[in-house]
């Protein structure tokens, strides 16, 4: 690893402005991807800016339609969380499956969503979800928030401090797992809501997609075997040494139908 400069500044303002005028600077939210990243010699950054002064984006909140998780708030706590639960069971089981216990304990939701991993399980629940991400400056929705490997909406300087999700009817999550590394090489988020069902699929390609086929038939009916007969196409699905890119778009299908079962139960 090689030597940085560490700042940990206790308000926005000073955290997005560190991040401007220090060139190639990163965050540290958890660490859980950045730090190994430092350890391998990945990445090099001059500086560290430590968002863990932030206390005030840790926290879950609700308003009866919208559930907000502060973009510090730790895997392991939404996990817990009765109001999560209670509210979208679908989305507190995701956390519950991310990585093993002290992952769940250091990562951030927010962290997570910004780094946009393509197996992390995160970008599946909020582009699923339809959720909003709540920056220093903006709101992003879902949809347009996700660009690729690696990739999102995020301008230099902006800093993801909530999310926002709407309360669906019912929601699942199911993930085929790397045995190792615990990430998804397929795992698909299913929401219903009043009007119409999202399909978002993670670890099948270069980043977190949405199945329209999957959505038209599950809004008719939500039932795993309104699904059972549609198969993803190969084209853009990863090819690795874990799973080949056939073998994803098979899986997309079955856990599709797992996470129907899921919010169904």
């Amino acid at each position: 690893m090689k030597p940085f400069a560490y700042h940990q500044p206790d308000r926005i303002p000073d955290a997005a402005k560190l991040l401007t005028s220090i060139g190639d600077s990163k965050l540290v939210a958890g660490g859980m991807t950045l730090i190994p990243t430092l350890k391998q010699r990945l990445a090099s950054p001059p500086a560290l800016i430590d968002l863990s002064k932030l206390g005030h984006l840790k926290g879950i909140s609700d308003d009866g339609a919208t559930l907000t998780i502060g973009a510090m708030t730790p895997h392991a706590i939404v996990a817990a969380s009765k109001l999560v639960q209670a509210k979208i069971p679908g989305l507190a089981a995701l956390a519950s499956m991310i990585g093993d216990p002290a992952v769940r304990i250091r990562g951030t939701i927010g962290g997570s969503v910004a780094n946009n991993d393509p197996a992390a399980d995160y970008p599946a629940g909020v582009l699923g979800l339809g959720a909003t991400v709540v920056t220093s400056t903006r709101e992003i929705a879902a949809d347009g928030f996700f660009r690729g490997l690696f990739e999102t909406a995020l301008e230099p300087g902006e800093i993801i401090t909530a999310i926002r999700f709407p309360v669906p009817l019912k929601a699942g999550y199911a993930k085929f797992k790397a045995p190792a590394s615990r990430y998804a090489l397929v795992g698909v988020f299913v929401a219903k809501f009043a009007d119409g069902v999202r399909v978002a699929v993670t670890g099948a390609g270069s980043g977190v997609f949405r199945v329209p086929p999957m959505e038209e038939a599950l809004s008719r009916s939500f039932d795993p075997s309104a699904i059972a007969a549609i198969r993803i196409d190969t084209e853009g699905l990863t090819s690795d040494i874990h799973a080949e890119a056939d073998y994803r778009a098979h899986l997309v299908t079955v856990m599709a139908k797992r996470a129907v079962d899921a919010a169904l139960s």
